[in-house]
């Protein structure tokens, strides 16, 4: 599969300030990772810490906080690490589910699920 970018806008959940700006989707990604000054820029403050594997086996502190996440007309709420600068914003495959999308690798497109599955 190739790489797959869309869209995101992220809104703070209190002053409504936001951004909009192209994520990599990573389906191998839990969470949403976005440089920690983009959140900061728009308010959006560390309301924790957890640790992370990454894909090379590392394990890395991030903070997070929790933003409004919209893409293709979808929106959620969820948590964003506070990554590095040099990070490229990446859209973890919890975020899309929450927002009830799925990614179809055989046309490297984005979907709506016709259900979300509760089960």
């Amino acid at each position: 599969m190739g790489l797959t970018h869309v869209p995101v806008t992220i809104r703070n959940l209190i002053t409504n300030e936001s951004f909009t700006t192209n994520f990599l989707i990573d389906t191998g990604c839990t969470e949403s990772m976005i440089p920690a000054s983009a959140l900061r820029k728009i308010g959006i403050r560390p309301e924790g810490k957890h640790t992370y594997e990454l894909a090379n086996g590392k394990l890395e502190d991030f903070e997070f906080g929790f933003a409004e996440i919209s893409l293709l007309e979808e929106r959620t709420v969820g948590h964003v690490l506070f990554g590095p600068e040099s990070a490229e914003p990446l859209l973890g495959v919890i975020t899309l589910q929450a927002a009830g999308l799925v990614v179809d690798p055989k046309n490297e497109t984005v979907r709506k699920l016709p259900v979300f599955p509760l089960k």
